[in-house]
Parts: structure tokens; sequence; C-alpha cells
């Protein structure tokens, strides 16, 4: 895989779990307000890549019986092409996974939950269906993200979906789509949007109109929360 970062340590990456947290280049979606601007801007394939993997198999050789757990994160990792033999490679040596992902690639999440290499899964829900194009980069089916969804309802062992809001992709209104699309998921996480950290339009911290303060996340928790059984601010 094509590695552009790497963590050695979390507490917070893997529910349960003391995990180190792998980093992939590249991602499809052009998300202004993305905390990983040189990860979503980087390439998936050639330049870009930080780290070998045979180092990242070298450190969890040595770290077996002191963490439990590996987070893979981007970036988009399902944009790799070899992700399932890294996390083959990984479940061999005795490691849980965890992986984040936007959802657009639900036939590589099937293959990883069927394989049985998947122990959490998070996916990110950037908005409703109607507005993923202001997203994504070039042509793409919305329908992917809700076989996401369903997969992941219906097969994955652990999960979490989690929005990060800012306007204009969350209001009120696109909050109640996505609590249609969420009905019944087991976990959902409402994280506000941070003005403190590099991103990927730094031109998108400059408005204030895009950024919900405490009071307006309690309003967007009580749209969703008698759709799913679980949520959570962040």
């Amino acid at each position: 895989m094509h590695i552009g970062g790497f963590q050695k340590n979390s507490l917070i990456d893997f529910p349960g779990n003391i995990a180190c947290v792998v980093f992939t280049s590249g991602c499809n979606f052009i998300c202004p307000y993305c905390h990983n601007p040189d990860l979503a801007a980087g390439p998936v394939k050639g330049v870009g890549s930080l780290y070998d993997e045979n180092e990242i198999f070298s450190f969890l050789e040595k770290r077996q019986g002191q963490l439990s757990g590996v987070a893979i994160t981007g970036g988009e990792p399902t944009l790799q092409p070899d992700l399932v033999d890294f996390c083959q490679k990984v479940r061999k040596m005795g490691f849980k996974i965890k992986l984040d992902s936007n959802g657009t690639r639900p036939h590589i999440l099937e293959t990883l939950i069927d394989e049985k290499l998947i122990d959490y899964l998070a996916m990110d829900i950037k908005t409703s269906l109607a507005h993923y194009p202001l997203l994504i980069k070039g042509d793409f089916d919305v329908k992917k993200i809700s076989e996401s969804i369903s997969l992941i309802m219906e097969k994955a062992p652990a999960y979490e979906f989690r929005t990060t809001c800012a306007r204009p992709f969350i209001t009120k209104n696109i909050m109640a789509r996505i609590a249609r699309m969420l009905q019944g998921a087991d976990r959902y996480v409402l994280q506000k949007c941070s003005r403190n950290v590099p991103v990927l339009d730094p031109l998108f911290l400059k408005e204030d109109h895009h950024f919900f303060s405490n009071e307006d996340m309690q309003e967007l928790k009580a749209i969703v929360e008698n759709s799913v059984k679980t949520i959570a601010l962040r």
C-alpha cells in the first residue's frame, strides 16, 4: 500500500483497543474541511508513500502483546489495490483491524467483511445522497453510499457511522434525510468541524456560517437520535 503517515500508538482511534494507525495516501473526495489535506491531495500510487510496508510489519512484530489493533485510515483506504492483502498480513500477525472509509467502494468493504478481516468499521456520512456530488471528484453513483450503509448494518461485526458537521453540507433538512438513511443503525457520531487544524481549502475556515455552535450540534443530534440506537457528540 501507499502509506502517507503512521502513528505508533493511539488510545482513541480504535474503540477498546490500543492501536497503531496507518494513513493511506489519496482520496476521491474533495471535502474543503478535510483535516488530512496532504493525504487527501496525495496520489494513490507512486510518489507520496512515506513508509514502506516492511517498516510497518517490522514494527508490528516488535509490538505483539503490547498493541491489540491496527487502525487503517486515510485518505481513502479502499482505493488501495492491495488493501485486502495488507489486512490479511496484519490479521495473520494476530492483530484486530479497524477500517475508516467513505463508503464509495462497497465491493471492497464486502470482501473485507466476508473474509473476516475487519473487526470495526467506521464510515463517514458526508451529507444527503443528493448533495454528495458537491464533495466527490468526477462522476459517481451515489447508490454506492446506500449499498455501503446497508452492507455495514447487515454484516459488519461492529461499526459506527459519523458525520463532520459543516454548512452547506449539513443542515437541519439534510440531517433529517441522513436520519432516514441510518434508520436502525447501532451507533452514529456527530463531530464539530474544527477550525484549528490545516484543511484542504483554507478559505473555508474564514466563513463563520460554515460552522455550528454547541447549541446547533444539540439540535442536529435531536433530529436523528430517535432513528439510531446510540448517538454521540464528539
